[in-house]
């Protein structure tokens, strides 16, 4: 079974505020309880009893991770996007190149990771030229932050590799300055990377930057 869609809509951040504290409305809270049961009995359908998984962050149309998952038939893999037409997308290619190995779903990231079953970690996790969100205001909103990370070493294991791509030389910096200072992660600037397939975002990119972080 393979997965084109997280069906529910993406959880929202609508809340209240009282006296300096978020306030969540008990309609959001309903919602987002009926969309986690949703991806939970999505991921149920295919994951097996226990596995270590590699996630694309951002999977855009697919292309990265369907060869991926056509030179490792053997591991089990999952690309997450927030857009469902990028979903749709990877799905077609997946259904073209008969990977039963290969998923694509619809879902937030740090909400992926929630649900995801506890008997579930990551081997691999690739994000590749994600927004950039150039302006400061914009800052908090890109992935490779604190949160994120935290996230993924929550499902990891020493050893686990995390790769990150981007054209944009100040967010590779701040990347690699959270990395640095981060006790979960050991970062490399010169690995060797993983797997290399070039992206559309690649192919348009002058230049880009590669890092490479291990899991302590």
């Amino acid at each position: 079974m393979s997965l084109s869609t997280h069906t529910s809509e993406i959880p929202d951040k609508s809340v209240g505020h009282g006296q300096g504290h978020p306030v969540v409305r008990p309609e959001h809270a309903a919602r987002m309880a009926v969309l986690r049961e949703s991806l939970r009995a999505e991921l149920a359908g295919f994951l097996p009893e226990t596995a270590r998984i590699v996630l694309e962050v951002g999977c855009g149309h697919g292309h990265f991770l369907t060869a991926y998952a056509q030179a490792h038939p053997d591991r089990t893999c999952i690309g997450i996007d927030i857009n469902i037409e990028r979903v749709r997308r990877g799905e077609k290619k997946r259904q073209r190149a008969r990977l039963p190995n290969l998923h694509f779903i619809r879902a937030e990231a740090l909400f992926f990771l929630e649900v995801l079953p506890e008997r579930i970690g990551c081997s691999e996790v690739f994000v590749l030229f994600p927004d950039p969100w150039p302006k400061k205001r914009h800052h908090k909103n890109r992935i490779m932050r604190g949160p994120f990370l935290d996230a993924i070493a929550r499902r990891s294991t020493p050893g686990m590799l995390l790769h990150f791509r981007t054209d944009y030389a100040p967010y590779f910096e701040e990347v690699v300055e959270t990395l640095e200072a981060d006790s979960h992660w050991n970062c490399s600037l010169d690995a060797p990377w993983g797997f290399d397939f070039a992206t559309i975002f690649q192919q348009k990119a002058e230049r880009f930057q590669s890092l490479t972080a291990v899991r302590r």
